[in-house]
């Protein structure tokens, strides 16, 4: 299943991005460092083309610190890229971003020129509160709704770097089903996108296989349930989360689920792996590519139809 949730705000920030990046000397994408791979926008990359680019994984306070070091040096082979784990929680991981700018454009230092940035995201990745602590000051509207930030705005750092604000932008149909769940189970997409039920079996699944023992020492758990459908069950026994009759409530036992893995009580995980990546994208390829026969017979069929009407004509 795809999903699709494009504002109409974000057509118009490709728009506005495409005219600005020729003036751009460095792109800053941030990522949820949960989900590095399912948060990166390929857009970002089409949009940038070869200029410099540092990946922020953000949240990585939420995520699991040895996943966190692999994709890393995942991201890092990338040519131009420079990729490092924050924390908004830490400040002084945020102000260290400057000095990566001017590392990866050292000539705009020589010149005593200001370093033109642009950063980018998706919904709901912490980029407004990156940019409140550069400055110093309020200037992006934070919140945990995505797509809060709506307009492009340009804002002086007054250290040498000028960044230019961009909406979070999602890209307009996520056809990897996985990345999908992924986005939904961090809550860069709204949490009305697609049934809550689902997303929290999605993570009980991955949960069970990947981190059983956390599962098990936050829940309370003896014995580890079989599926995800039985572990929303257990935590919805065990939280008290129950329908008159004694039935399970698993509404609110997914509630229960998502909303401890985003604030991070069950403590630090992270949703994939590189490796998990690397699969993920050759079978990305082949629904696109499938798609693109697709769209070419049905242009060849339309040709031939139209034809077919000149020469009865």
């Amino acid at each position: 299943m795809a999903i699709q949730w494009y504002p109409g705000h974000m057509h118009k920030a490709r728009k506005e991005i495409e005219e600005v990046m020729p003036q751009v000397d460095l792109v800053i994408e941030v990522l949820d460092a949960r989900i590095p791979y399912s948060s990166e926008n390929p857009m970002v990359a089409q949009l940038r083309g070869d200029k410099p680019c540092i990946k922020l994984l953000n949240k990585s306070d939420l995520a699991d610190p040895k996943v966190t070091e692999q994709w890393i040096e995942y991201l890092e082979r990338e040519q131009g890229v420079k990729a490092s784990a924050i924390t908004t929680l830490q400040p002084a991981m945020v102000r260290m971003i400057p000095d990566l700018c001017r590392k990866l454009v050292p000539h705009r230092d020589v010149i005593e020129k200001d370093i033109r940035t642009m950063i980018m995201g998706i919904p709901n990745v912490g980029k407004s509160t990156i940019i409140n602590t550069l400055a110093g000051r309020v200037i992006a509207k934070t919140g945990n709704e995505p797509a809060v930030t709506k307009t492009q705005q340009r804002i002086n750092l007054r250290n040498g770097i000028v960044l230019s604000d961009t909406p979070g932008i999602l890209w307009p149909k996520v056809d990897n089903e996985a990345s999908s769940y992924r986005l939904a189970v961090t809550g860069a997409i709204k949490d009305t996108a697609m049934e809550y039920e689902d997303v929290a079996m999605f993570a009980a699944e991955y949960f069970l296989k990947a981190y059983p023992e956390m599962i098990c020492e936050r829940y309370k758990i003896d014995n580890l349930p079989n599926s995800d459908f039985e572990l929303l069950e257990e935590i919805g026994r065990k939280r008290g989360a129950l329908r008159p009759g004694g039935r399970i409530d698993l509404h609110k036992a997914s509630e229960l689920l998502l909303h401890e893995f985003r604030s991070g009580k069950i403590g630090q995980l992270s949703l994939e792996t590189p490796a998990m990546a690397e699969i993920e994208k050759i079978e990305v390829e082949r629904i696109m590519a499938e798609k693109e026969q697709a769209r070419l017979k049905k242009l060849e069929l339309s040709k031939l139809k139209q034809s077919g009407k000149r020469h009865q004509g």
